[in-house]
């Protein structure tokens, strides 16, 4: 895995609550979706890959809530890659609360996201790198 980037980090709102007091997880889910998206961009442009690919999310394969998330509490969406193939990317989201001086895990989770051209009616996956004259680059 790569070393972990801060995608996000947003203060946690009292219109974020659920019926619990706690935060309501779909809030979470999608700081995740825009956190694992932003990383999967980011990890194109380092590669040099296809400034056309625009990603959408395809899977999120596992979401874990560990612990509860609170009004106040500031919240980093840490993300690493775990694996860049030739038309996706696979991002690892780390969730974390600051809660005063305390840095608490409360979620985590591994997305996946396509690249796909929006100039395209189809809107097909489409290589994310460019090929070399014996094959793909990855």
């Amino acid at each position: 895995m790569s070393e972990p980037y801060t995608a996000i980090q947003v203060v946690m709102m009292p219109r974020d609550v659920n019926a619990h007091g706690t935060i309501f997880g779909g809030v979470i889910l999608s700081h995740i979706d825009m956190a694992g998206a932003i990383a999967a961009r980011r990890e194109l442009q380092l590669h040099g890959g296809n400034p056309k690919a625009a990603f959408v999310t395809v899977a999120i394969n596992r979401v874990e809530f560990k612990k509860p998330v609170l009004v106040g509490d500031v919240v980093k969406f840490q993300t690493t890659l775990v694996r860049f193939g030739r038309t996706s990317v696979t991002i690892h989201i780390n969730v974390l609360a600051e809660r005063g001086a305390d840095v608490i895990p409360v979620t985590e989770a591994e997305a996946v996201f396509v690249g796909i051209d929006l100039s395209t009616p189809d809107r097909r996956p489409v290589p994310l790198l460019p090929d070399e004259p014996d094959g793909p680059v990855r």
